[in-house]
């Protein structure tokens, strides 16, 4: 064979060996690598992969009452990428629009295709036909703009307020729109409206930057979980939100559904049991609206587990499901000074008088329970005074007193000098030691800490300054730089009246998920017992005697919250603050019942109150009389659904009154929503300060702090405003009956 004839023959071998190996790779290209791709160009049949939210768990009370549940919701959807492909099997090309745009500060008109305009043709025309009227205007900007940013990986929600009757007529007319999805999803209800809205919370709608990068991959349409950004939705978020869904259903290429091809159901998520007791938090929230901007807290002494919180002004978890209009937000955020998405019950206040408890208990550590002071009117620090309010406000003094008496009289000049004599380390180990200037723990976001003058936290937060007497003394008494939330205070009652067990408060009782897993067991915490670590039951027990003094004794600062019948103990406290740049006052009463076998402990805060024996002990006096009636006289508490309240900055001067119908409707088992107080400072000059009503306030003029800042709220799911194009209504398309 020639050589040039054998080299042709060898050329020609390997041309086509490379060029079958070439064919072989675009068959592998074409068949393996990206057979889904051309299978969703060639007509015919493919499946379509949709992912579903899990069913959010239910929250009930301690007793099982429903607080928060789920609902049938129907709704209507736009797969906006198959609305196109529809539209496109039947004309040459997209509609177009012109946007004037701006680039490098230049207006610039660009072309784009029309999503709207192919929506109100092809679907929308038909919605609008006499008998299905499903149309109904929309906002078409947030149309194109969710197009442009997700295709047809996100449906666009049209309508999450269709009845059930129109869900039934869309599906009696058998209405089989491309890209038009028609579901049942379970959507959040608060049964109860208002009740416990800082302890519950709410939701927010999933966020489009919610979709992992893997969900594209594996879904062609997407729905994400709708989220909690407050109370314990959120704080219990995770084990809520049900495992998802997935359905696949297989489409002609016209984007007719044919068949269901495989579905695996959402699974539920873990169903909460709350510690609250929901007549309890009914009774309290009712009690609490006689005053404009409060906080309680009622707690059971043996365990930690609270009973009811509140927080007045409030809000309806309703609102916000499945989104609430700029409307509705703007009113609420229209006074910022009401803040009614702050839960005043975890957030930090100056504590007055109230302080003196958790100053006597580190008295009581450093062995000083037993020591006796005097009380010449005023303690001189330099230049500073530290008066007590008997002397500002009759020019007397108390005397010699102990512990008990100095509780009772709730005298300055005795805490000031026990706090010094013991210094300020030994302050700051024995308020710690009862949870002062640290979080409880409690499952609810966004607690407060307070602030513990001398503390790590406040030295680290104050690097040039250093605990003199005069901030020794103000600790004391609860001014100055000191800050405690009602929870903390409430605990401490708590851990007083049982006899030095303090409990971490928690307000879930329970979780279970659906296949009966525990996932939080009911288990008290106990934190410390004060008599192990150094303090005499002894000792607690002369505490417990002050704040029995203090409520039952002539000349005691918290004498209106004795009642008939109620053997309860307390202690008031008149912390100096300002309220809207003026000088104000917060009110307080820390209380527990009875005093033999305590079960109750309470704690009430009355922001721009006069005093907190004056405006708190008639609220605590409230409490009592309802828990009495049930626990002694079987009366039944009732539970209804309470409206949200909006709250007032009125001032309350010396002492609040309780309408005599109110106590009446209360003791017989009647919590309806509360009355207009009645106010010093709406009815006449305020009642003189004495011994019975009112103390403190006035007693430390250096001590004024501003209130605490607003909690900034998370910003929630607005509804779409609708815009003009959207409000066009479209030209209606006969439905042919099927």
């Amino acid at each position: 064979m020639e050589p040039s004839y054998r080299l042709r023959l060898y050329l020609l071998t390997a041309l086509v060996l490379v060029g079958f190996g070439t064919l072989l790779s675009r068959l592998h290209e074409f068949q393996i690598v990206r057979r889904d791709e051309f299978i969703h160009l060639v007509p015919g049949n493919h499946p379509v992969t949709i992912r579903e939210p899990g069913i959010r768990g239910e929250i009930t009370d301690r007793n099982g009452i429903t607080l928060a549940r789920n609902l049938r919701n129907y709704e209507v959807s736009f797969n906006l990428d198959e609305i196109r492909q529809a539209y496109l099997s039947q004309h040459v090309d997209d509609p177009h629009f012109d946007r004037v745009t701006k680039e490098n500060g230049l207006p610039r008109k660009r072309t784009e295709k029309d999503i709207v305009a192919i929506v109100k043709e092809s679907t929308l025309s038909v919605l609008s036909a006499p008998n299905i009227n499903l149309f109904k205007p929309y906002k078409a900007s947030d149309l194109r703009t969710h197009y442009l940013t997700h295709g047809g990986l996100i449906p666009f929600s049209y309508r999450k307020d269709i009845t059930y009757n129109e869900f039934s007529k869309f599906a009696e007319h058998n209405l089989d729109l491309p890209g038009v999805n028609l579901g049942v999803s379970p959507q959040r209800q608060y049964p109860y409206g208002a009740l416990a809205s800082h302890v519950l919370g709410y939701l927010k709608q999933w966020e489009k930057g919610d979709i992992p990068d893997s969900a594209a991959r594996k879904f062609d349409h997407y729905v994400g979980d709708d989220k909690g950004i407050a109370g314990i939705e959120a704080s219990m978020n995770e084990i809520l939100c049900g495992p998802e869904g997935q359905k696949t259903i297989i489409k002609d290429e016209k984007g007719h559904t044919i068949r269901m091809s495989d579905y695996t159901k959402p699974g539920i998520g873990a169903k909460v049991r709350l510690t609250i007791d929901g007549p309890v938090q009914y009774l309290l929230e009712n009690t609490l609206r006689l005053a404009g901007r409060a906080a309680g807290v009622v707690m059971d002494v043996n365990t930690g587990e609270v009973l009811a919180m509140a927080s007045v002004p409030d809000y309806n978890p309703n609102d916000f499901i499945p989104s609430i209009t700029q409307k509705s937000w703007d009113s609420y955020r229209a006074n910022q000074q009401l803040a009614p998405f702050t839960n005043r019950a975890i957030s930090e206040f100056t504590p007055g008088s109230t302080m003196k408890i958790p100053t006597a208990i580190a008295g009581a550590l450093a062995g000083m329970a037993n020591r006796q002071f005097s009380c010449d009117g005023y303690v001189t620090y330099g230049n500073q005074k530290v008066g007590c309010w008997f002397w500002n406000f009759h020019g007397g003094t108390h005397g010699l007193e102990n512990l008990p008496q100095g509780i009772k009289n709730s005298c300055n000049p005795y805490f000031n000098k026990l706090a010094n004599t013991i210094g300020w380390k030994a302050m700051v180990d024995g308020c710690q030691l009862v949870g002062i200037g640290k979080r409880t723990g409690i499952e609810l976001p966004k607690e407060d800490a307070g602030i513990l003058p001398g503390s790590r936290a406040w030295r680290s937060a104050n690097p040039n300054l250093v605990m003199t007497p005069a901030l020794t003394a103000f600790l004391s008494i609860g001014q100055g730089d000191s800050m405690a939330t009602p929870l903390q205070i409430c605990a401490v009652a708590a851990c007083v009246a049982n006899g030095g067990k303090y409990y971490k408060p928690r307000i879930v009782k329970k979780a279970v998920s659906e296949d009966g897993k525990i996932l939080i067991g009911d288990v008290p915490n106990l934190v410390v017992d004060l008599t192990k670590s150094g303090i005499k039951p002894s000792d607690i027990e002369l505490v417990r005697k002050g704040m029995w003094m203090s409520t039952n004794e002539a000349g005691g600062t918290s004498g209106k919250v004795r009642s008939p019948n109620i053997l309860a103990a307390s202690k008031s406290g008149t912390a100096q603050t300002t309220d809207n740049g003026k000088k104000s006052n917060n009110s307080w009463v820390m209380s527990f019942t009875p005093f033999e076998n305590p079960k109750y402990a309470i704690c009430v805060l009355v922001q721009n109150g006069g005093s907190g024996g004056g405006v708190c002990g008639p609220l605590v006096n409230l409490m009592y009389r309802g828990l009495y009636a049930r626990d002694h006289n079987g009366i039944r508490l009732p539970l209804r659904p309470l409206e949200k309240v909006l709250g007032n900055t009125d001032r309350i001067e010396k002492s609040l009154e309780v309408p005599a119908e109110m106590i009446a409707a209360v003791e017989a088992g009647d919590t309806s929503p509360a009355p207009q107080a009645i106010t010093s400072a709406n009815h006449g000059p305020a009642e003189e300060v004495t011994g019975e009503t009112g103390e403190e306030a006035g007693d430390v003029a250096s001590g004024v702090k501003p209130m605490p800042s607003t909690t900034i709220t998370p910003t929630p799911t607005i509804t779409p405003e609708v815009d003009a194009e959207g409000s066009v209504i479209p030209k209606a398309i006969p439905v042919q009956e099927h």
